[in-house]
């Protein structure tokens, strides 16, 4: 069951959030409600890991702002989900939010169908967590050998790809994350996945752009690119025609590139 917290400094927003997740199907619990980030770190200072695995927070408000809540939150609980609500369709709140360590950007009025996507997106990391965790070799003596390390780190390489797609990844920042050297988790996720860590990196931006895509018609290309971690917008439009078979603008159905 997913733990979420609610933070918004408007109480029929707090409100409306709530009603919605309360018909989510996939089980969730509301961990609290919060007029602003100041609030809500303090009783963010008391949790463990496993006290909160979800944050929906508006981006303006009193005390703390959203960008700056995001940041600490992310210090004090780095797993947590968070997804930013805003009534501003603006690219730098998003791109902002985003590199703050949001999972996600929502523009008010909240919609239900992309709200449980999400969640389900985030109940599956929260499984997949618990799989590494109930995965783990139990010490068999000396000199027994970890049969499932292979596997785990491969999990946690995708599991950060997941979490951290949107910023300047590279195969020597995974590596320092993970606790191993580039070329022995390149030639390990190939061996377990099928394909390279590169690959699997792109896949990951390619269809969160498409997502951005059909849900932000307001967004520009070079918008999207932006947030899902591609800094030129040439590279990205070649790399989502390869991938995809369309350009960025023919998926979405036409208008005029930005």
């Amino acid at each position: 069951m997913l733990k979420v917290m609610i933070v918004d400094d408007e109480e029929h927003i707090r409100l409306g959030i709530a009603k919605i997740l309360s018909r989510y199907p996939g089980g969730l619990e509301i961990a609290g409600q919060y007029a602003n980030g100041l609030e809500a770190m303090l009783r963010l200072s008391d949790m463990e890991p496993d006290d909160l695995d979800v944050i929906i927070t508006d981006i303006e408000m009193p005390m703390l702002d959203g960008l700056r809540f995001i940041e600490q939150a992310k210090a004090k609980l780095p797993d947590v989900s968070i997804v930013m609500l805003s009534g501003y369709n603006d690219f730098e709140y998003a791109r902002k939010a985003m590199r703050a360590g949001a999972a996600d950007y929502l523009l008010k009025p909240m919609d239900k169908v992309e709200v449980f996507k999400l969640l389900d997106r985030f109940a599956a990391q929260k499984r997949e967590r618990r799989g590494i965790v109930d995965d783990a070799p139990t010490q068999r003596g000396s000199g027994a050998a970890p049969p499932a390390e292979s596997v785990s780190t491969a999990d946690r390489i995708c599991r950060l790809i997941e979490q951290e797609y949107n910023k300047e990844i590279d195969l020597s920042y995974i590596a320092d994350k993970v606790g191993f050297n580039a070329s022995y988790i390149s030639k390990l996720f190939s061996r377990e996945r099928g394909e390279t860590i590169t690959d699997y990196l792109n896949r990951v931006r390619i269809d969160k752009a498409k997502q951005f895509l059909r849900d932000h018609p307001s967004l520009k290309v070079y918008e999207i690119a932006h947030i899902v971690g591609y800094g030129d917008k040439i590279y990205f439009q070649k790399l989502f025609k390869r991938m995809v078979g369309v350009t960025p603008n023919e998926y979405r159905g036409g208008g005029a590139d930005g």
